[in-house]
């Protein structure tokens, strides 16, 4: 997946941002809430529609899960705007942000990972000795999870970093209390 990741490099170039909300509208999405949904729902998604890119977020969302599902949206804007123009429904619903279940849904993550905290933001992190796996997670503002796809990024690009915690497909349906303080 290192295409993902010259990906993301070519679009913090171009951009110059790490806020996904910023990106959503660098790339002119239409960001729109939904409140239609309990936060153990729908999560978000996006289309485009009439050549219009479209993010829609659970608005009843925390805010650190908005920011998630922006960045997850937007990723999937970026590198799968060929599939979904083929959809039939065009569009890509996400009901569960870390699922690994799918290519679509782990390079989405795995972009989001990367595009969110740079790589010497994680070896700072992870050379503090007061810190575990939990705590730099927290400290970089990841949920664990996303976390685990940044640390595999680094991994798959040489870089000598464990990752404790496996691609969890059903963290979401959990206590989302242990993501970030």
């Amino acid at each position: 997946m290192n295409y993902i990741y010259s990906e993301v490099q070519r679009i913090l170039e171009k951009y110059n941002t790490r806020n996904p909300f910023e990106l959503l509208d660098a790339i002119g999405a239409i960001t729109k809430y939904t409140y239609e949904y309990t936060p153990n729902e729908l999560k978000g998604y996006c289309m485009i529609l009439n050549r219009n890119k479209y993010a829609v977020i659970n608005g009843n969302l925390q805010k650190h899960e908005k920011r998630i599902a922006a960045g997850h949206e937007a990723a999937h804007l970026i590198i799968h705007t060929r599939e979904i123009l083929k959809s039939p429904a065009k569009a890509m619903k996400d009901f569960n942000f870390f699922d690994n279940s799918g290519r679509y849904e782990r390079e989405a993550n795995s972009f989001l990972a990367d595009f969110l905290v740079s790589d010497e933001d994680v070896l700072e992190m992870i050379i503090d000795e007061d810190k575990n796996y939990f705590s730099a997670a927290r400290s970089l503002y990841l949920p664990a999870p996303l976390f685990a796809f940044k640390l595999y990024s680094m991994m798959q690009r040489g870089y000598d970093v464990r990752n404790p915690d496996v691609l969890d497909s059903n963290f979401l349906s959990r206590d989302t209390e242990r993501w970030i303080e």
